[in-house]
């Protein structure tokens, strides 16, 4: 079925008056007085050509990271022209305009998306992307806007407006400092770079260029400024508002993603234990101190030559140095980036190996796997035998497992059970990697968020159109399911706290940590029985592992089927009046849908391969249980 026809269907082609929106009237606009420079301005000093500091240096260890290759992200593009599509369906174009100033912010902010600075628009494309300067093979200068999350927005963000207006939450919502002068510097000409350090007098690490101490740099709030994302809130009101599943609208604005808000709720965001006076907390095999978003992103570099600057003292930051590198889970897209432009950009393959391999260290601390035989009675040679395992998932992050953008993301538990000799016996949540294709059989625990458009005549949340998966980011209103498992001292909604609707589980239940208690537990319990074939010779063993994947088959195909189906034109056509056009990187002649499918598709890219993070095994005892 067509989007539009979709969309009458389910009632959502009332939902704003049919005229022009600002889709992102919020925060610092574009128009800047001193405009954001390049990262190459700050590459010059912060990243080193000597090897031994490539694992500290904020350039180096920032370069591989999907901050600095959000524009560059093939799967954003081919999203991006789903949103768009998806809004000009409703007679309302320029939905982009929105997307985009999350993934590039120096070129939002500069006059280069929808917005021109000056009160006026740049024209065709530029919610498309199609106004912006440079490539994405292109290196880091300041004729380029494809760095994506740079060096200057962040060191220039302040918490609070120029007029003294409240920090904002999410959307990318920030204020930027746009002053022609900072204090610590004289006769410095721009806005103060903000960090987390105060300079004495006369110390050696005192910046060249103005500097200011900024607490907002040590907070999530910082990071919250993007990692909660909402619907669109237009200068007319929210374009999607949140219903739930018994119907009931919230007139919220829907919450597209959260992971400031989980983290928030949780107990990582306690302030007796972010002081470091927390004990050991139940559910969890570790002691979990509660921490900034900057603790685990960030962490500090321990290294003995750890230095923030080429021109500082080796080992003057060591132990006190974010390292830059910015991990989450995503282990995919960087190696997309370094194999298809990595030859050509200012960062160097060795930046995207260490974002790899710092997102696979991410993964692996995020939660624990335990497995336990609860029953077994094994085969005899005329007689089949069954076992029964609890499988038990902790989470170990300061956030929802898994989090952030959800759009074909998701976690999975695969069982196996082997014979004494190897063999397979039985597997729930079985993966073909030649197909890409995950098995959900009824006992698999798959761990993901479904989000859909609320279809006012079954009364329901479609997350399915003709029986496959939908992932319209900008029309959903809804959630069919969430059954993410939540980080420790997760507090959900009280009668007087709305908000809570916002992450709830949805078609799942977690436990309260004690009844009542509004708080719930970080751990999934999941219970395995399996029949085993006569004849097979014990002991058996089970192991249980717990896979992330960036990108689900059904959300690759999907983003390829709608460029096709809407017949989204190919890159080069789409932005044929764009500057420096046509491009020879990147989808040129084809969609940018069908240039991720073709990427995906690459037995060099593996079809988004699942990620291991956790695994455990049991082995049958000598001793079994009772029929």
């Amino acid at each position: 079925m067509r989007l539009k026809s979709l969309l009458v269907v389910l009632g959502l082609l009332v939902c704003v008056p049919l005229m022009a929106l600002d889709f992102t009237p919020h925060g610092t606009q574009p128009g800047l007085s001193v405009q954001l420079d390049s990262a190459q301005t700050c590459a010059d000093c912060h990243r080193s050509q000597n090897s031994a500091d490539a694992g500290f240096m904020p350039h180096s260890t920032w370069g591989g990271s999907m901050m600095a290759n959000a524009l560059r992200d093939p799967l954003f593009w081919a999203a991006l022209d789903v949103a768009n599509n998806d809004v000009a369906t409703l007679g309302q174009p320029g939905v982009g305009d929105y997307c985009l100033r999350c993934h590039t912010p120096r070129g939002w902010l500069n006059g280069r998306v929808v917005k021109d600075g000056s009160g006026g628009t740049t024209g065709a494309g530029g919610e498309s992307g199609c106004r912006l300067i440079g490539n994405h093979a292109k290196k880091d200068r300041d004729d380029n806007d494809y760095a994506g999350v740079d060096c200057h927005f962040c060191h220039r963000l302040m918490r609070d407006g120029p007029q003294g207006q409240a920090n904002l939450i999410g959307n990318a919502n920030a204020w930027v400092d746009d002053s022609i002068s900072c204090a610590n510097t004289p006769g410095f000409f721009g806005p103060c770079r903000r960090g987390p350090y105060e300079y004495p007098a006369g110390s050696v690490l005192v910046a060249p260029h103005g500097w200011a101490y900024s607490s907002h740099h040590t907070s999530s709030a910082l990071c919250g400024s993007c990692h909660d994302v909402t619907t669109p809130d237009t200068d007319q009101g929210p374009l999607r508002t949140l219903v739930l599943n018994d119907g009931t609208n919230t007139a919220r604005p829907f919450p597209i993603e959260r992971t400031y808000t989980e983290w928030n709720r949780s107990l990582f965001s306690d302030a007796i234990l972010r002081d470091g006076f927390g004990d050991a907390l139940p559910g969890n095999p570790v002691v979990a101190k509660a921490q900034q978003c900057q603790d685990c992103h960030m962490r500090p570099s321990q290294d003995p030559l750890a230095k923030a600057c080429t021109v500082n003292p080796s080992g003057s930051r060591s132990g006190n140095l974010p390292v830059h590198e910015f991990a989450g889970a995503n282990a995919w897209v960087p190696g997309i980036i370094k194999n298809e432009y990595g030859n050509n950009l200012t960062q160097q393959p060795q930046d995207y190996d260490r974002a790899i391999a710092a997102a696979r260290a991410m993964l692996a601390a995020s939660a624990a796997v335990a497995t336990t035989i609860t029953a077994y009675t094994p085969a005899t040679p005329s007689a089949a035998g069954s076992i029964t395992l609890a499988v038990t998932v902790t989470n170990l992050s300061g956030h929802k497992l898994p989090t952030g953008y959800s759009e074909g993301r998701r976690m999975w538990l695969n069982v196996q059970l082997r014979s004494a000799a190897n063999a397979l016996i039985a597997e729930s949540g079985a993966y073909d990697a030649a197909t890409a294709t995950l098995t959900e059989d009824t006992q698999a625990r798959v761990y993901e968020i479904l989000q859909g458009i609320w279809n006012t005549s079954s009364h329901a949340c479609e997350v399915e159109s003709a029986g496959a998966k939908q992932f319209h980011f900008v029309l959903n209103n809804c959630v069919a399911k969430d059954n993410r498992i939540p980080p420790i001292g997760f507090r959900v909604a009280a009668p007087d706290d709305p908000s809570g609707y916002e992450v709830r589980p949805v078609a799942a239940t977690y436990a309260e940590t004690s009844p009542g208690s509004g708080i719930l537990v970080n751990f999934d319990k999941a219970t395995y029985t399996f029949a085993i074939p006569a004849g097979t010779t014990g002991p058996v063993s089970a192991a249980a592992t717990l896979y992330h994947q960036v990108s689900s088959r059904e959300y690759i195909e999907f983003l390829r089927n709608e460029a096709v189906d809407n017949a989204i034109p190919a890159e080069n056509d789409l932005c044929l009046a764009g500057p420096g056009r046509p491009f020879t990187v990147g989808p040129q002649n084809l969609s940018r849908g069908e240039y991720m499918y073709e990427l995906w598709s690459n037995p060099l890219h593996g079809k988004s391969p699942p990620e291991p993070v956790a695994m455990a095994t049991a082995v049958s005892g000598a001793v079994p249980s009772r029929r």
